[in-house]
């Protein structure tokens, strides 16, 4: 047995801490469909209809990149942002902090704050209401994990391009199977671990070194998928020169980034999203200031929902570190509303955190890094901001369980929505991952502090 490695039909109900039961897969399954949520289907999320691409693009009106004052944005005024230097920001006004009430301890099921019901089918997205009433705003936003769009190609033998080669060069293919989830979102956002640089570029050296030709960024454009985080440990695998190309190739196709000193707004439906990221190892005061200084620019910038999206923890593991949850609450001390995380390329649970949801790790997504990895389970996270008169008034929480593959014996670089005992398995395990965090010890009980991972074993 390894620590930080799941059977693919076992659950790790042996590593849980003393005094948490495991919720039964039958029993996360039944919670999962009984609340106000859309009912997961092969073919899409019930309710909301498959959309058309470019649906959701239509409902943005306006993205701003923040960039160091030596780095212009075309068509954008940049300022440099004085991260480490800002006090934070501990009061936000009441349109920012107001959260969801405590629905559960744990959000791997799909749940509802009271008075919200299911998502909203107006388009605009807001609810008609009486003359006195307030106006309804609700917001999708999605959160995937790892996208490597092509891999380490030095030695020519890389599935995802031989998979592109093979399907004639159809970039659709890769999202076929949930573009229909992103385009009818508001927003969706993941990390893109990799970079699109020229492959005359001097590359950093590493063991691996991840890129991918600049038209694969047309996955991003044709899925659905409207902004990207930069902040990773694969981003300057090409140095600064691969970095550059990077930007300039998503600048040209139309993908807002974030990530390091590039902070990102975009607006939807009025309502303007802050994001940021970076990649931490450890937990340091100056990166606590970076922390702050991010959130009390963007607030300062009029973000009214603060998310952040960092790269963390052990690989292969199922479990944060203890920085990790220190930097996660201190991010949602210092304002923010929204943690993401990513790099352990496996799932980690879900906390939450005085009402604000702390996914700690996405796992893999649209993946080219790895050919056939052990353990393929990844999900889409879904939160629905709701708005009334333009203050945030509540929250909801929906998880997409899925595959990286459309297959189970190997990697095929298409991420597909699961079903039936598959999906329970993965919901469940989301669910009993989740509730260690929240069990007595909690995170004490199961963060990793070995250099090998040592911690719970998890089955093999």
């Amino acid at each position: 047995m390894n620590p930080g490695r799941f059977d693919p039909d076992v659950l790790p109900e042996d590593t849980l801490p003393e005094g948490v039961e495991m919720l039964s897969a039958s029993v996360t399954a039944e919670v999962f469909h009984s609340v106000a949520e859309p009912e997961i289907t092969g073919q899409g999320i019930a309710g909301q209809g498959n959309a058309e691409p470019g649906d959701n693009d239509a409902a943005i009106t306006m993205v701003e990149t923040i960039a160091p004052d030596d780095v212009r944005v075309a068509g954008v005024e940049t300022a440099n942002v004085p991260l480490g230097n800002a006090a934070p920001n501990n009061a936000p006004s009441a349109a920012h902090n107001t959260s969801a009430p405590n629905t559960a301890p744990s959000a791997a099921h799909s749940t509802s704050a009271p008075g919200t019901g299911a998502p909203d089918s107006n388009a605009s997205g807001m609810t008609e209401t009486e003359e006195t009433g307030p106006e309804i705003v609700e917001i999708l936003i999605s959160a995937a994990g790892d996208f490597t769009l092509g891999g380490d190609l030095r030695n020519g033998n890389n599935g995802f391009m031989r998979e592109y080669n093979a399907q004639d060069g159809d970039i659709s293919y890769f999202l076929r199977n949930v573009e229909h989830i992103f385009h009818a979102d508001d927003l969706t956002i993941v990390n893109m671990e990799g970079t699109f640089a020229e492959p005359q570029r001097r590359n950093a050296g590493r063991t691996f070194i991840l890129r991918g030709p600049p038209e694969l960024v047309d996955v991003f454009t044709t899925g659905g998928i409207e902004v990207v985080s930069i902040a990773n440990n694969h981003s300057r695998d090409y140095l600064q020169e691969g970095y550059d190309d990077t930007k300039a190739v998503l600048d040209e196709a139309g993908i807002k980034y974030f990530g390091d000193d590039y902070l990102t707004i975009v607006e939807v439906k009025g309502v303007k999203f802050g994001l940021f990221g970076y990649t931490f190892w450890e937990s340091t005061r100056a990166y606590k200031n970076k922390i702050e200084g991010a959130i009390q620019q963007l607030r300062e910038d009029g973000a009214d929902i603060v998310i952040a999206f960092y790269h963390w923890g052990l690989e292969r593991v199922y479990y944060p570190m203890a920085y990790q949850v220190d930097l996660a609450h201190h991010t949602i001390d210092a304002g923010a509303d929204l943690v993401l995380g990513s790099h352990p390329h496996v799932l980690q649970g879900i906390e939450e955190y005085k009402g604000k949801n702390i996914v700690y790790s996405l796992g893999n997504f649209c993946f080219g890094a790895n050919m056939s990895p052990d353990d393929k389970d990844s999900m889409i996270f879904q939160q629905t901001f709701v708005f009334a008169d333009g203050v945030l008034s509540g929250s909801r929480v929906n998880i997409i369980p899925c595959s990286i593959s459309s297959v189970g014996n190997r990697n095929d670089y298409q991420p597909t929505v699961l079903e039936g005992a598959d999906a329970e398995r993965v919901l469940a395990k989301i669910d009993m991952l989740s509730r260690a965090l929240a069990s007595p010890g909690g995170v004490d009980a199961l963060v990793m502090d070995g250099p090998d991972g040592a911690g719970p074993e998890v089955p093999e």
